[in-house]
């Protein structure tokens, strides 16, 4: 009797274990576009600081980052217990603030509001500037990146409980935990990397001064000199494409017109209805996102 209560809770066990992988996988590919902007965003969010306190500042963003999922992880779970309609209408606010966020960054490409290099500039005037307190634009800087997690990671949540929908309610606790804590561990780690690239590409350079392999630790040094950057535009670009994609697939998947558009507009060449599924929400989540961004550019200019 007592082997087979064994056998049957090692069951339930394994069953539970395989929603959560199965969800959890699910719940991954819809964050894809909020995580890629996430890991872009933080990795600029850093620039400015001097060297040696690169990794102690993404640390004590992902300290910050491992809070804010504290907060909400919880508040987002009893919201989908007591008022779940919420979680649809959270949903969508977060979708339409991935479009505009995408938008934006698109029409500072061709309307641009400031100049990027500029801001470079001063960036580098402030580390050299012995009156500037450095201490200070640090835990500013710290600041700043914790209160932009706390954004994303809202979006990160609401999306990932809204995939849940239906799931019972250990199911939503494990996958919602789990998620929050490998991405935020997979993101900061990723950031540590990127933004000690450079060094290590400079390190290198100079290791193949003296020592073996010279040639070999010169072209790596190169590269990963020459990577940075380009890297860093790439995770911006894709991720900026990322979040139209995931914040208008949002939007149709919640709005019942225009999921009825885009079911219409997939079906038109039935062999491709997947490529055209993805571009209706690519398309859904660029004209959502460019009416808001415009709509609020006019409000504000109305407004001063």
């Amino acid at each position: 009797m007592a082997g087979a209560n064994l056998l049957a809770l090692i069951d339930d066990i394994a069953t539970l274990l395989d929603d959560v992988a199965m969800m959890s996988k699910m719940a991954a590919k819809k964050t894809a576009g909020v995580l890629g902007d996430d890991l872009a965003l933080n990795a600029n969010q850093v620039q400015g600081v001097k060297p040696d306190r690169e990794i102690p500042v993404v640390w004590a963003v992902a300290k910050g980052s491992f809070i804010n999922k504290l907060i909400l992880v919880p508040a987002a779970l009893l919201i989908s217990a007591f008022v779940p309609v919420l979680i649809t209408v959270l949903l969508v606010l977060g979708g339409l603030y991935l479009c505009f966020e995408g938008a934006e960054k698109v029409l500072h490409r061709f309307l641009p509001h400031s100049d990027t290099a500029e801001e470079a500039d001063a960036r580098l005037n402030n580390l050299a500037d012995a009156s500037i307190d450095l201490v200070q634009m640090e835990k500013d800087k710290i600041k700043g990146a914790i209160r932009t997690d706390f954004i994303l990671s809202a979006e990160i949540v609401v999306i990932t409980l809204g995939s849940l929908q239906g799931a019972d309610l250990t199911t939503q606790i494990l996958v919602l935990s789990g998620l929050s804590i490998a991405f935020t561990i997979g993101v900061y780690g990723l950031v540590a990397g990127i933004v000690k690239m450079d060094d290590l590409g400079l390190y290198l350079l100079r290791k193949s001064l003296t020592g073996g392999y010279n040639s070999a630790q010169r072209l790596a040094g190169r590269f990963l000199l020459t990577a940075a950057p380009v890297l860093m535009k790439v995770l911006s670009f894709v991720g900026t494409i990322a979040m139209f994609l995931v914040g208008g697939g949002i939007l149709t998947h919640s709005i019942p017109f225009l999921h009825h558009l885009a079911e219409s507009v997939s079906q038109l060449v039935p062999p491709i209805a997947l490529i055209l599924s993805i571009v209706a929400d690519g398309i859904a989540g660029l004209i959502a996102g460019t009416i808001i961004a415009l709509a609020l550019a006019i409000f504000n200019k109305a407004r001063s």
